[in-house]
């Protein structure tokens, strides 16, 4: 994959993510601040960005979303080749502890 094709897949990306961003938001803010990790303020800002400015953000260089995963206990968690049965704990225990992270920067 080239420069070009990396760009035009990030431009994708974005576009996609402040589409989906905008559809949680205005369905349930609440289930969005959660599942997207944003704070209240920056919600509001997505909720009413018309179609021309989610354009022209989307089309800059730089990826808008991140992995919100940043520690190795939760990517161990999730990445667990377990039992089936421990699947469904192992998954819940992560999503514990994503939900408890995602409180502390609200």
């Amino acid at each position: 994959m080239n420069a070009d094709q990396i760009l035009m897949e990030i431009r994708e990306t974005n576009l996609s993510y402040l589409m989906l961003a905008q559809n949680l938001i205005r369905t349930d803010r609440e289930q969005a601040l959660f599942r997207l990790g944003i704070s209240e303020e920056t919600a509001t800002l997505i909720a009413t960005l018309s179609p021309a400015q989610i354009m022209k953000i989307a089309s800059g260089n730089t990826l808008l979303c991140r992995m919100r995963i940043d520690d190795d206990m939760i990517w161990n968690l999730l990445t667990h080749h377990g039992k089936s049965a421990n699947d469904s704990v192992t998954r819940l225990h992560a999503n514990i502890l994503m939900a408890g992270r995602h409180q502390e920067t609200a």
